[in-house]
């Protein structure tokens, strides 16, 4: 697995002086209330015709990742299936989020056990079921289970601080 512990590089995108944010920021905000908190993330991905679509998510940070859902009938899954680029954003406490990268589906038991467990530290009665979660309700924006698991493999991401210390930054990766 990739670690996102820190950028290949850096970019101050902030026009006021204020010095560039750091990554752990964002990062330690996703590791320690993705599960817990009231966040809602966008994803956006491409259809075939080139339009975008975005769609509201119920989305995890597990060991330097972030994973989301989506039922395989629902115009993102499809997306995904025939495009893996995508966008995911978000508001955090203090600070808004633009993840980019590529969406892949995880079908390993273990990795979807993994993320089973943190999705009901935050009270969603998941489970797995063969290469897919299910649970008894979810956000309509899922579509009916089972539902596909996607990891996002992060290339770049964009935070703009609204909180101090403020500023701006974009942090590139490895994958990107």
């Amino acid at each position: 697995m990739t670690d996102f512990n820190e950028p290949i590089s850096t970019r101050n995108l902030d026009q006021y002086g204020h010095a560039e944010l750091p990554w752990s920021r964002p990062r330690d905000i996703l590791a320690g209330e993705t599960a817990s908190a009231d966040l809602t993330f966008f994803v956006s991905t491409v259809r075939p015709d080139g339009r975008p679509h975005s769609a509201g998510v119920g989305a995890v940070w597990v060991d330097d990742a972030l994973y989301f859902k989506g039922g395989p009938g629902t115009r993102r899954s499809r997306n995904l299936a025939l495009n893996p680029a995508c966008s995911v954003s978000v508001r955090l406490p203090g600070i808004d989020l633009v993840l980019n990268g590529e969406a892949h589906r995880v079908t390993d038991s273990a990795t979807l056990e993994r993320v089973a467990a943190v999705y009901r530290t935050g009270g969603w009665p998941v489970s797995v079921e063969g290469d897919a979660l299910t649970a008894p309700f979810t956000a309509p924006s899922a579509g009916p289970a089972p539902w596909h698991l996607y990891r996002l493999t992060l290339h770049d991401a964009v935070g703009v601080a609204g909180a101090e210390p403020h500023g701006a930054t974009r942090w590139d990766f490895a994958n990107g």
